[in-house]
């Protein structure tokens, strides 16, 4: 066996803890001796034992002198657990090999404290798989703005409902319980106040079999209209609901009263800065990400979807397309707003991928990203 296969054993252990680690990264770990695994192990929630613990704890007395494989360099500082570094020592481990440096100053610095210890530190070892695994975390700690994902569904003319505002459904029962699954991994679900008027969602994650993790709800309203009676804003939810709206003017006294009543109810009421009269939404991704978000899912509506693709905040689009046609020019399409003049000017992606759930193809790509973000 060679360094390559205990660390595709650590990523496939780390791959155990997506959805449940976030705001920290996913990582596992696997204990080598004498060329037997003795040790394995992966972060499983935010807050827990980190894979380090769990690998050497199972691995016992054999992890002396052993080798230690993780998909992260162990960190060096205390926050919810103890240092990983002193762990290691502790165990009296001879080397460790790591896929990737951690990139979040906080933490990272273990590799040199093990090497003053004496402990022979190797990195690099599928760097690229881990660096991928890991690429809203990665996103999240060096740019301090969550990873945003696009999500739409849309017939093969281009449509996302029909011109009387139906959307139910678009898309096959797959898809739309894949996109729960999507839901499960991230930490924010954004909508704008034309979907909860038009829908009434819940926004919540619901996937057969398992317990799936609630992301935190984010209405864009830029004028606090939403309805009190809105279900999004009386759920039974392990997650809060946030609505996003302009700054409002102390003066204006059924706003406030508005803004305290929903406070009042667990709401969290966010005021924004306007541009051009929306939510800037460049301004809310550093708040939100400020907030611990890493990850923010943006399911529409057109509107939403035009002015985040605009604004150069989205990382990942997925599309869904579903083999139906509305054959007319009246349904309301993906994106709605002003678009560039010149087909140069479109947004590129890149790395697609295209695989089928159920009767609907799926395309999900990179956006390009400006230089600024």
């Amino acid at each position: 066996m060679n360094d390559e296969h205990y660390m595709e054993m650590a990523l496939a252990l780390a791959e155990k803890g997506r959805g449940y680690t976030s705001p920290n990264p996913m990582v596992g770990a696997v204990v080598v001796r004498g060329g037997e695994v003795v040790g394995r192990g992966y972060h499983r929630a935010y807050g827990g034992p980190h894979a380090e613990v769990y690998a050497i704890d199972e691995a016992g007395e054999k992890a002396r002198g052993a080798t230690l494989y993780v998909t992260l360099e162990p960190c060096n500082h205390t926050g919810k657990t103890p240092p990983c570094t002193q762990k290691i020592l502790a165990a009296g481990m001879a080397e460790v090999v790591m896929a990737l440096a951690d990139p979040n100053p906080v933490a990272s610095g273990g590799a040199d404290v093990l090497r003053a210890a004496g402990v022979t530190v190797r990195s690099g070892i599928c760097e690229d798989k881990a660096r991928k695994q890991n690429e809203i975390f990665i996103h999240h700690v060096t740019t301090r703005r969550p990873f945003v994902i696009v999500k739409y569904a849309a017939t093969l003319d281009g449509r996302i409902a029909t011109r009387t505002g139906d959307s139910k459904w678009v898309s096959g029962p797959e898809s739309r319980a894949y996109v729960h699954e999507i839901r499960h991994l991230v930490d924010g679900i954004l909508v704008g106040l034309g979907t909860i008027l038009a829908d009434d969602p819940s926004l919540t994650t619901r996937i057969e079999g398992m317990r799936g993790r609630d992301p935190r709800r984010i209405v864009l309203d830029s004028r606090l209209s939403i309805p009190e009676t809105a279900g999004i804003l009386h759920l039974d939810s392990d997650s809060d609901t946030i609505v996003v709206c302009g700054p409002i003017d102390r003066a204006a006294g059924a706003l406030q009263a508005k803004k305290e009543r929903l406070t009042a109810r667990g709401v969290t009421v966010l005021e924004s800065p306007l541009a051009d009269g929306q939510i800037d939404l460049n301004a809310l991704m550093v708040r939100l990400g400020a907030m611990g978000l890493s990850s923010v899912l943006i399911e529409g509506g057109s509107r939403v979807l035009s002015s985040a693709l605009r604004s150069g905040i989205v990382n990942r689009v997925i599309a869904f397309y579903a083999p139906k046609l509305l054959g007319g020019d009246d349904g309301a399409p993906v994106c709605r707003g002003p678009g560039p003049e010149w087909m140069k000017d479109a947004i590129a992606l890149t790395h697609m991928t295209v695989h089928r759930r159920g009767e609907d193809l799926v395309i999900e790509a990179d956006a390009a990203r400006s230089e600024s973000q």
